[in-house]
């Protein structure tokens, strides 16, 4: 099978990574065209990435007759425009998170490409990482029991361009850069049906003399009963931390993705060079990555969305998802603000989800509460009484 010709819209980081990631393992798919707002850079990348054109013009780049497939990488406060001259074009559209600014933006960019009827694929590179996606599997075979609990966490230095630090452009600080691949992190493991109902955060500006937070805490209530729980950070130092915990009721799952994967290297600073994302030195204890934009997700993520567009199915994440994480977070700063829990606002499309519950074991008529085994082999049992419902413990040897 052939493979599709693409338009990267954007030279910045995340064009970077997403180039790499096509061009890279002999792909098929490869980047003819690639737009920059800056000539010279748009040059420069193309001679890096063995590109045949360059064009500052956004027109041109997205309605140029050789490319099928166009990947939006360009700043938060560009995708809703850009996105409608992709659906004038009437090509496939992958674009990078955040989907918008705000919901109410989001929800105008998903109206848009569903009634152009063109494919639309939500680059969120963190729910593809190798490890998320194993524990995905694991999670979906029941290994763990209903999810009670998801924790993600992402902190780092602070962003590399200056429009992430601009309120307005970016739509916010932390919380969009970063927690939108948290929530969608724990909406995978507590799963996309259960609707995120209520939200609680904290947000504050700390370190930065910026308009925008740049730490939060954030907590997502699910319609299960499942608690959602992300911790952000521009301030944090040492590289960055990306780590996830998963609580079930029959187990648990811990991930690391980024700064401790069991790769780690002293250097007294006599060399030079990359060793990984917001890493802040090249000298003393180092923790390099393997491959980058495996271990980030990219690879699995650009082969889902490019099988999805030849199969004509629907890749794992749609503009869909990229609306509803832009909802969850609008509720994150109306919470906030406030100080209180509030509403997450949209329009769903799953269904109901119940709520979280186990079938409840007896001993003599009593409801066990807890088991455990004992030093000297007995078992204690924590039981609920049948009648009055007050909890007591026996020791029995059995």
């Amino acid at each position: 099978m052939s493979g599709h010709s693409i338009t990267m819209l954007g030279t910045g980081l995340i064009g970077e990574f997403y180039t790499m990631t096509l061009h890279g393992q002999r792909g098929r798919d490869r980047v003819n065209v690639v737009y920059s707002r800056s000539e010279d850079r748009g040059r420069a990348f193309a001679d890096r990435w063995d590109i045949p054109e360059h064009t500052t013009s956004l027109e041109d780049a997205i309605n140029h007759p050789d490319t099928d497939v166009i990947v939006v990488g360009l700043p938060n406060f560009l995708h809703e425009e850009v996105v409608d001259l992709i659906a004038d074009a009437g090509k496939a559209v992958l674009c990078t998170k955040p989907l918008a600014r705000n919901a109410e933006e989001a929800k105008r960019i998903l109206d848009r490409v569903e009634s152009a009827g063109i494919f639309a694929g939500y680059l969120e590179d963190l729910v593809y990482t190798p490890k998320t996606l194993k524990a995905l599997d694991s999670v979906r075979a029941g290994a763990i029991g209903d999810v009670t609990w998801v924790r993600s966490r992402e902190t780092h230095p602070g962003p590399h361009s200056a429009w992430f630090w601009d309120k307005e452009k970016a739509g916010g600080g932390a919380i969009v850069d970063l927690g939108c691949h948290c929530i969608e992190i724990i909406r995978s493991y507590v799963g996309k049906e259960n609707r995120p109902v209520e939200v609680m955060a904290w947000a504050d500006t700390l370190v930065h003399p910026i308009e925008a937070e740049d730490n939060a805490v954030v907590l997502i209530r699910f319609e299960s009963g499942a608690l959602g729980q992300f911790e952000v950070s521009w301030t944090f130092r040492g590289g960055m931390d990306l780590r996830d915990e998963v609580a079930g009721t029959e187990g648990t799952i811990w991930t690391n993705n980024f700064l401790r994967t069991g790769f780690e290297m002293y250097s007294s600073g006599g060399g030079a060079g990359y060793v990984a994302e917001k890493l802040e030195s090249t000298e003393g204890w180092l923790f390099p990555v393997g491959d980058e934009v495996t271990e980030l997700g990219y690879v699995h993520m650009f082969t889902d969305m490019f099988e999805s567009i030849d199969a004509g199915t629907t890749p794992r994440e749609t503009f869909y998802d990229g609306y509803v994480v832009n909802a969850v977070m609008d509720a994150a700063y109306r919470s906030a603000a406030n100080h209180q829990w509030e509403p997450v606002d949209l329009e769903w499309r799953g269904k109901a989800t119940p709520r979280i519950a186990r079938e409840i074991e007896l001993h003599d008529g009593h409801a066990i509460v807890k088991q455990e085994l004992l030093p000297d082999g007995r078992t204690k049992l924590i039981l609920s009484d049948k009648d009055t419902g007050s909890v007591f413990d026996i020791v029995t040897d059995v």
